[in-house]
């Protein structure tokens, strides 16, 4: 019996095809997590910042994910790196720090949460009535 013969480009690309198949195999437990930490935040940032009052996030091209805690001056106080914590880290940091979180995005905030999660410096007197 006589097996056809194959043409060379033909036959150059089932060897290129055998080899690439036989040779490379992913380390899928490194690869693991490498998604992760852009999908937890991506879904913090469309589901989670509606609901916090005086969260507000800026979206900046290619910049790895951050928390920036702004002074009442808007003098900039912390970056908290976010890429790789999970969406329930997240929440639990964000209300840690003091930041109010409504049961839905157009519920009212109580008054005393309304400069939260400012406080006033240590020592400094009550000024309410500013």
């Amino acid at each position: 019996m006589r097996l056809p013969l194959l043409s060379p480009p033909l036959l150059l690309l089932l060897a290129a095809v055998t080899a690439a198949t036989t040779t490379f195999r992913p380390d899928w437990n490194r690869l693991h997590g490498l998604a992760r930490g852009r999908v937890e935040v991506k879904a913090f940032v469309t589901q989670d910042i509606p609901l916090y009052h005086n969260l507000v996030m800026k979206h900046l091209p290619g910049a790895d994910p951050e928390l920036v805690l702004l002074g009442q001056r808007f003098e900039e106080l912390e970056r908290i790196p976010l890429s790789d914590m999970t969406r329930e880290e997240i929440n639990a940091l964000v209300q840690e720090l003091g930041f109010y979180r409504k049961a839905s995005p157009d519920e009212p905030v109580p008054p005393e949460y309304l400069r939260a999660p400012a406080r006033p410096a240590e020592g400094a007197p009550d000024r309410a009535d500013l």
